[in-house]
This record gives C-alpha cells, sequence and structure tokens, in this order.
C-alpha cells in the first residue's frame, strides 16, 4: 500500500470526493489528473496545495473534453455539417490547449491553485455572457 501512490503521474477515476485527506497526505506523485467529478475532497485539496509538490488538472478541466465534443456534434448537426475524426480531434486539441494555457496562465498570475483558475474563468465567462445578453436572453 505504501507505493500505491507513488509514481509520476496520478489519474482519479473513481467518485467523488475519493481523495481523502489521508490520501493526500500520502500521494507521491508529480501530477494528478482529476478524471471524474469532484474527487477531491476540500481537506484534500487544501493539503495538495500546502504541499506545492503536485501539479493539479481540475476536474472542470480535466473533464472538458467529452462536453467539447458534445458541443461539436451539436454544430455539425445544427449546420448539417459532418467533420472527419481527424477533424474532431483536431479542433478539440486546439481548444484543450488553449484552455489549459488560460487556466495555467491565470493561476500564474493570481498566485491561486489550477482549480481557482479554472473556477474563477468559468464564473466570469458566465457572468460576462448574462452581462452582455441578460438573465433571459
Amino acid at each position: 500500500m505504501a507505493n500505491l501512490y507513488r509514481t509520476h503521474g496520478f489519474s482519479s477515476w473513481t467518485r467523488r470526493l475519493a481523495i481523502t485527506k489521508d490520501i493526500a497526505a500520502r500521494l507521491q506523485c508529480r501530477i494528478l489528473a482529476e478524471c471524474s467529478n469532484g474527487p477531491t475532497s476540500p481537506e484534500a485539496d487544501r493539503i495538495i496545495d500546502e504541499r506545492g509538490d503536485i501539479f493539479v488538472i481540475p476536474d472542470i478541466l480535466c473533464n472538458a473534453g467529452g462536453v467539447t465534443v458534445s458541443y461539436f456534434e451539436w454544430v455539425q448537426n445544427f449546420q448539417r455539417f459532418q467533420w472527419s475524426e481527424n477533424e474532431v480531434i483536431s479542433k478539440l486539441e486546439t481548444m484543450l490547449q488553449k484552455a489549459f494555457e488560460k487556466v495555467a496562465s491565470f493561476a500564474d498570475r493570481y498566485k491561486v491553485s489550477q482549480r481557482m483558475a479554472a473556477q474563477s474563468i468559468a464564473v466570469k465567462t458566465v457572468a460576462d455572457a448574462k452581462s452582455l445578453r441578460g438573465l433571459f436572453p
């Protein structure tokens, strides 16, 4: 069990709040990819952030691929397009790379965690859209 969390990267594909404060204290990885929704408890998140030795790809960013491809499907259906698999993958990689860079830049600029950066950008995006469109579009 001691080496269970010793790796260069650790992906959490489990249920919500699966990474507890006890697990967070024992993690021995450089990257934590949150592949499920909310896998890290708030206490664990604080511990990981205080440690400063683990780069976290927060769930909001790590899970963005599926939602993005669903959006692509909607666009194709609405406009009666059909993209090849390579086109979809290329567009997805471009969007995810931009999102990652935006989150990383925000986190660096404001000295906040990747999670706080991703959530802050998301809240600002929604607030800006509501400001432009009004409450009821």
